[in-house]
């Protein structure tokens, strides 16, 4: 077994080598709301898996909900990680307003460009923030986030409209390297399988749905709703995609289902990129343990001494 521990510490150095990119629904996030000490510890344990989060439903008109966040962040890690938000303006058609918030690592990313995306024809209540992101890897230094929180209403126009917004993000930054992410309410009695097989996301050459239909993105027994999606497009950034899925937040931290629905309704959604460059393939622990095993009886064998 002396052989295998070193093994093992490559195949852990490997694994932490992802950069995750999540999204969350968090579901009418308010001071009052992550001041309750469950809900606080729990936000925290979910936003310390990601190196950029984009959390949506953020209703409070301060930044005082945020500020809060990153300083319980910031104690958890007894200040060895640096942590930055960036925040679009409260959206809305009424006097309901949400805001969608980044909440990145600034020791592993950095904020290269951001702007509200202009909604001339008001197809969106809650139109995109776009910002663009520093990556760790030399074959996608960069990569564009597009978040967007669909009105249940009118899902099938919102989503065909933010392929324009994909194209203006393209056309702006000269790169097609684009992440959409978020609760686009693509699912059961919002979007029909039918509707969501025609939307220009789906038809158009180059899109990954990389949280694929079917997959549960909800807390509530009772539904089994794929709401929550990210979706890839760009060659680089799709090459580097190791892993992606819905974060089940309840059975990961062991909480009821009503414990569970006071942090959110949602599960977030996750992607992670490899580091390492394009079309490198690591070893798995499978071909790792069986390298251990091979390696003694290849090694030489010395002589015994006379």
């Amino acid at each position: 077994m002396h052989g295998l521990a070193p093994l093992l510490l490559i195949f852990l150095a490997i694994q932490a080598e992802a950069f995750r990119i999540c999204a969350f629904n968090a579901h009418r996030l308010t001071l009052a709301k992550v001041t309750r000490e469950q809900v606080k510890d729990t936000l925290v344990q979910i936003l310390a898996r990601c190196d950029i989060m984009v959390l949506q439903e953020v209703v409070d008109a301060s930044n005082r909900t945020i500020s809060f966040l990153l300083q319980e962040l910031r104690r958890k890690f007894d200040n060895s990680r640096c942590y930055s938000f960036l925040n679009s303006s409260q959206l809305g058609r009424s006097t309901y307003k949400e805001k969608y918030v980044y909440i990145y690592r600034s020791d592993k990313t950095q904020v290269l460009n951001f702007y509200q995306y202009e909604d001339k024809d008001d197809l969106f209540a809650r139109e995109p923030f776009v910002a663009q992101f520093t990556l760790p890897s030399k074959i996608l230094p960069s990569v564009a986030l597009v978040p967007l929180h669909t009105t249940p209403k009118d899902v099938e126009n919102e989503l065909n409209a933010l392929h324009a917004v994909f194209l203006d993000v393209a056309r702006r930054w000269q790169s097609k390297d684009v992440i959409l992410l978020g609760d686009f309410n693509a699912d059961c009695a919002s979007l029909a399988k039918k509707r969501l097989s025609t939307l220009l996301l789906r038809t158009e050459v180059g899109f990954r749905w990389a949280i694929a239909d079917g997959e549960d993105t909800t807390v509530r027994a009772s539904t089994n709703c794929s709401y929550d999606r990210i979706v890839l497009h760009g060659e680089a950034c799709q090459g580097l995609v190791r892993t992606a899925a819905a974060f089940n937040f309840p059975q990961s931290f062991r909480l009821s289902e009503e414990e569970a629905l006071s942090i959110s309704d949602h599960y977030p959604v996750e992607v992670e990129l490899d580091q390492a460059p394009y079309g490198v393939q690591h070893p798995s622990l499978a071909t790792l343990l069986l390298l251990s095993l091979l390696l003694p009886l290849l090694a030489p064998q010395s002589s015994p001494v006379a």
